[in-house]
């Protein structure tokens, strides 16, 4: 603190003030003199290393940093669309970050994480990513009017369409509760909202044994509703090793189904009875 500073400052100054006395007279002026320089050398270090001459202590955290917006920008980049994160969402598998809407988009069509080529799950990649929401707050600090821009094209988006504009999620407040604390029981594995379409594959119309595959491993699958036909076929073609010549037609009930057919579609033509 500044007592102890100023304290030991003074003890210096009376040492030599003692010596200069006992050395004799003839050598008094060359004694003051020191004891001056000393005296301006001691305080000018005092005031480097303290600060100002009030005391105030001018420390490097007390010193804003900035810097600049572009050293920072390859980490807040989506890699797909080359812009900045938007609903920032991390997978798993390999920790990979992109836009949300820009890596459930990639995962329609391939399993495989777009930077680093892992593969993030056999038959459903998007059970395997989460939202990054501390990232995405950091980005939004970081970009100015960057989130005030994405919730305006949102709710235009919406009002375009006539379709009502989804509210922000407000977190639930936990409840407090006295003694040991209770064991929520849920299920830990939960499907997400947006694979609403669950499909049963069934290998039909050729005998057993013909051509050269080997059988699913599993028959029960749940896609998206955006998903296509032309979705499953690879699906299926890369499941079971098919040749590229081997045809592959999909049916359901009596209608044969075409390439460019979402499933949405299929069963809202067809009706639920149908589908099932």
């Amino acid at each position: 603190g500044a007592p102890s500073c100023s304290g030991s400052r003074s003890l210096p100054f009376e040492f030599e003030r003692s010596r200069s006395e006992s050395s004799g007279d003839e050598d008094d002026d060359e004694d003051d003199e020191e004891e001056e320089m000393e005296e301006e050398e001691l305080e000018g270090d005092a005031g480097a290393r303290f600060g100002t001459d009030d005391g105030e202590l001018d420390s490097d955290d007390d010193r804003e940093r900035m810097i600049n917006l572009a050293d920072l920008t390859p980490y807040i980049l989506c890699s797909i669309c080359k812009g900045y994160f938007i609903d920032a969402t991390t997978i798993t598998e390999c920790l990979h970050t992109f836009c949300k809407s820009c890596i459930v988009r990639h995962f329609y069509y391939s399993n495989r994480c777009p930077k680093c080529n892992i593969v993030v799950h056999q038959t459903q990649p998007l059970y395997n990513i989460r939202l990054d929401r501390q990232l995405q707050d950091i980005v939004y600090k970081l970009v100015v009017n960057l989130e005030e821009r994405e919730k305006k094209q949102m709710h235009d988006f919406y009002k375009e369409r006539g379709l009502e504009v989804p509210k922000p999620a407000v977190p639930q407040p936990v409840p407090v509760s006295r003694g040991r604390p209770r064991k929520v029981l849920g299920s830990v594995f939960r499907i997400p909202p947006e694979l609403d379409i669950s499909i049963l594959l069934e290998f039909i119309g050729a005998n057993e044994g013909t051509g050269n595959f080997k059988p699913l491993e599993k028959k029960f699958v749940r896609v998206s509703g955006e998903a296509t036909i032309g979705h499953v076929e690879k699906f299926l073609r890369r499941k079971m090793d098919l040749d590229p010549t081997c045809q592959v037609d999909i049916i359901c009930g009596d209608h044969l189904l075409e390439h460019y057919q979402t499933l949405r579609e299929i069963r809202q033509a067809i009706g639920e009875s149908a589908v099932q």
